[in-house]
């Protein structure tokens, strides 16, 4: 009965495929006999899953295991940092153990090491769906591992390889245990999420007795079964993306794709070495919104690249404002160590010229944003309640047209008896910026 229950710190920086990874690692952890601590001072030790994808994502990185070196002292970092562990023991040489990305076994044995785990069969359990650092009504699903392209200004590939897909049975029984515990939102992620299945030759498995191809548009068919919103994430537009369109037309997912196109001019997405054909991707934007009007399109794009001039960001901007894509993110372009990108010998951007477009073009699309969105007051839609905000006496929710955390909010004054995870059908009377006002039907 005075056995000490050990006590396991977690903090997770990077993106949602490193969120998915550190839900594994807790999951296996709580398996064993490990409970969660909410803070440094109750944690025996620390795990940092660190992000090394920019080099501002690296010095965050190092920020974080600094702090919790200084509130905790025991600490194991794992994530695609860990890849440099020598730069991280220069900085913090008293780190107990440092791993890569998705490497859970070495995570788990690194806290096995500091601290032994407790055999009780009281703490062994833990829930079928395994254990979420989101909220329980939404959850990722990652499908595969790595990437097969080799983006000039990425290092992703080098960090976590190339591109290793799941099993499709594994994804879809991992789908529907999340569903049956609650999950009323599966976000689906991955590196690479429409070459899914490319590396195993499309092999199937069994799921529920029937072969199943591990395929991008045989997936999100399963997915849509589930009764569940489906949502997909980082989809690279091949010509079989044009398959899933008639699937959000019949609201078996979503209408809503995350595409990364990074650029529209030609020469700039060469030495991205991306697709250079967006005339050809205006083209198929059309069809899929004459397919299903109601498709919602995000995307990221870089300005202030390596030898991008004027000419080609007013051409970016022109393609944008035909392009009319819904949600839309800007990063200013940072150079990363390792990136080939360093070493195309163009001239670089000077911050001041990243700045001043970056500021043109949040404007161009926030006028563009606000024209669509304005064109929603009136309908009537499903949206997802995410939180309740007492202070503001609201309902904050999400439409399908929103992803948590990057894309806008609907909200509902008034509405504070609803429950996260609750699904309303609701009015939009009012449109801003980003976000929408609705009242409950």
């Amino acid at each position: 009965m005075n056995k000490h229950v050990p006590k396991v710190g977690l903090v997770s920086l990077g993106c949602p495929k490193a969120l998915v990874d550190s839900e594994r690692i807790i999951t296996q952890l709580r398996a064993e006999g490990y409970v969660m601590a909410p803070g440094y001072d109750n944690a025996d030790v620390v795990i940092v899953n660190t992000c090394g994808f920019l080099d501002s994502a690296k010095a965050e990185s190092l920020a974080a295991i600094g702090e919790a070196m200084a509130e905790n002292g025991r600490v194991i970092v794992t994530g695609c940092y860990g890849v440099e562990a020598e730069k991280i023991k220069a900085a913090h040489p008293g780190v107990l153990a440092i791993t890569g990305p998705h490497q859970y076994e070495a995570v788990v044995g690194a806290v096995h090491a500091a601290l032994p785990p407790l055999h009780d069969p009281k703490f062994d359990l833990v829930p079928p769906q395994g254990l979420h650092l989101t909220p329980k009504h939404y959850a990722y699903l990652k499908i595969s591992e790595g990437c097969n392209n080799r983006c000039s200004f990425c290092i992703i590939p080098s960090i976590r390889g190339d591109l290793v897909s799941r099993p499709v049975a594994s994804v879809l029984y991992e789908a529907e245990r999340l569903v049956k515990a609650g999950v009323k939102e599966l976000l689906v992620i991955s590196q690479d999420t429409s070459a899914y299945g490319v590396d195993t030759k499309y092999a199937t498995s069994k799921f529920h007795g029937r072969e199943v191809r591990a395929k991008f548009y045989d997936l999100a068919k399963e997915l849509g079964d589930l009764g569940a919103w489906v949502r997909l994430h980082y989809v690279y537009p091949y010509p079989h993306v044009d398959e899933v369109i008639p699937l959000m037309a019949e609201g078996k997912i979503l209408p809503y794709l995350d595409i990364p196109f990074q650029h529209a001019a030609p020469g700039v997405l060469k030495a991205m070495k991306r697709p250079a054909n967006q005339e050809k991707v205006l083209d198929r934007l059309a069809s899929w919104r004459k397919i299903c009007p109601d498709l919602a399109v995000r995307s990221t794009f870089i300005v202030g690249f390596p030898g991008e001039t004027e000419a080609d960001f007013d051409y970016l901007l022109q393609w944008l404002k035909e392009a009319r894509l819904e949600r839309v993110g800007c990063f200013k372009y940072e150079p990363v160590s390792g990136a080939k990108a360093n070493d195309l010998g163009l001239a670089q951007v000077p911050d001041e010229v990243k700045d001043e477009r970056w500021n043109r073009f949040m404007a161009a699309q926030q006028e563009i944003s606000a024209e669509i969105f304005q064109s929603k007051v009136g309908r009537e839609i499903d949206v997802l309640v995410d939180e309740i905000d007492t202070d503001n006496d609201e309902a904050v929710a999400r439409s399908p047209w929103d992803a948590p955390e990057i894309d806008g909010n609907v909200f509902l004054p008034g509405e504070t008896e609803l429950k996260p995870g609750d699904m309303v059908r609701v009015r939009i009377v009012e449109a801003e910026e980003y976000d929408l006002v609705g009242e409950r039907v």
